[in-house]
């Protein structure tokens, strides 16, 4: 039997993703160099004592004791004396190596080398990581913990860490606090706001927003200082959909509409002014997967960071059938390794979204038990 032809001409996901991440600004990232030596002098790579070496195992008597951040200059090792010095302690004038505490024996202010100690022991020479001047970081790398170290390790300005504004606000006239039987209940809000504060963002949760025009435009020409908008409902064919117009007329850069996904097909993004709208459909599941894919890439880029990879590996254990040439986001249970998919009902199954563990990334015409496929984890 010939397969459905779903859409051809969507947006495949990557470059859907492609798109997000090229048309957001990333901080500037400038090279890190070496403001000086590093380390800046001789250091002790462990505890014990330092000494000269060429007088191997014989009896020193101490001088006194170094610690990390001490002047080195108030001791000079001379034959017959030893420092006790403790880890990152500058090296004093005289000494060449580090006996450590475990290869000594001390006994009224002798100490007796277990061991002859060699030039160069457990120190951690000048200059042996970087000297002044060194490339340790070319620009434009993004952002991590251990380049932010980096940074404040060579003088380098880091401003205080800060969470990119998420609003989130849902769309529809059905939407409210003590439904009828023909209403329903705002639960894509307190989702996506949980979502974003989950991910890292300062979230802001707004009321939700009429099928209006109007009301629509004035949401947006007020981002409130909102960095990323998020939207749900009012982005598919219906006639209260109006998002995507608002958008156009407002002069909002589409980055796309409608991509290569079940669910989630309707799923927009725009940039109006320094606002990036993420609108989402308004089915759960729909929303929460559009989310839970674009949201963390914005989030990434904005704050200078790598492009994250939400896909993990997993084999399945049960076939899922798929029909249409959309790839499928199937719910599962992730148990002992294994995704145990779920009798999903479609984008809006709130209930079967709530019991899942992940969404394993399902081909047409579908999968077989056994199979490894990639998902995501329901966080």
């Amino acid at each position: 039997m010939a397969m459905s032809c779903d859409h051809p001409d969507l947006l495949p996901l990557d470059e859907a993703l492609a798109r997000l991440w090229a048309a957001l600004p990333a901080p500037p990232a400038t090279e890190v160099r070496a403001d000086r030596d590093d380390p800046a002098s001789d250091l002790a790579a462990m505890d014990g004592v330092a000494l000269r070496s060429e007088e191997g195992s014989a009896p020193r008597r101490l001088l006194g004791t170094l610690y990390a951040g001490d002047d080195p200059a108030a001791f000079t090792v001379t034959p017959g004396t030893a420092v006790r010095i403790m880890t990152g302690a500058a090296l004093p004038a005289g000494a060449d190596a580090i006996l450590p505490v475990e290869q000594l024996r001390e006994a009224d202010g002798i100490i007796h080398p277990l061991d002859d100690p060699r030039p160069g022991d457990h120190v951690r020479r000048r200059g042996g990581q970087a000297h002044a001047g060194d490339l340790l970081l070319p620009a434009d790398q993004p952002l991590n913990v251990a380049r932010t170290a980096l940074r404040a390790w060579v003088g380098q300005p880091v401003p205080p860490p800060s969470r990119i504004r998420v609003a989130v606000a849902s769309t529809g006239d059905e939407l409210v606090a003590d439904p009828a039987p023909h209403q329903i209940r705002d639960s894509n809000g307190p989702m996506l706001a949980a979502l974003a504060h989950t991910l890292g963002a300062e979230v802001e949760r707004r009321p939700a927003l009429p099928d209006d025009p109007g009301a629509l435009a004035a949401a947006l020409r007020n981002p409130g200082g909102a960095r990323i908008l998020l939207t749900s409902g009012g982005v598919s064919m219906g006639e209260h959909d109006h998002l995507p117009q608002v958008l156009k007329d407002l002069g909002a850069a589409i980055l796309f509409h409608k991509i290569r996904l079940k669910p989630g097909k309707p799923m927009l993004a725009a940039q109006l002014g320094d606002l990036l709208v993420l609108a989402l459909p308004g089915n759960p599941v729909s929303a929460y997967l559009n989310a839970l894919l674009f949201l963390p890439v914005a989030l990434a880029r904005l704050e200078g960071r790598a492009l994250p990879d939400p896909w993990r590996r997993a084999r399945l254990a049960a076939p899922v059938k798929h029909k249409g040439d959309r790839p499928l986001l199937h719910p599962c249970r992730l148990l002992d390794g294994q995704l145990e998919p779920l009798p999903g009902k479609g984008s809006a199954d709130l209930v079967t979204l709530a019991r899942a563990d992940a969404f394993a990334w399902i081909e047409a015409p579908g999968q077989k038990a056994g199979d490894q496929v990639r998902y995501l984890t329901v966080v």
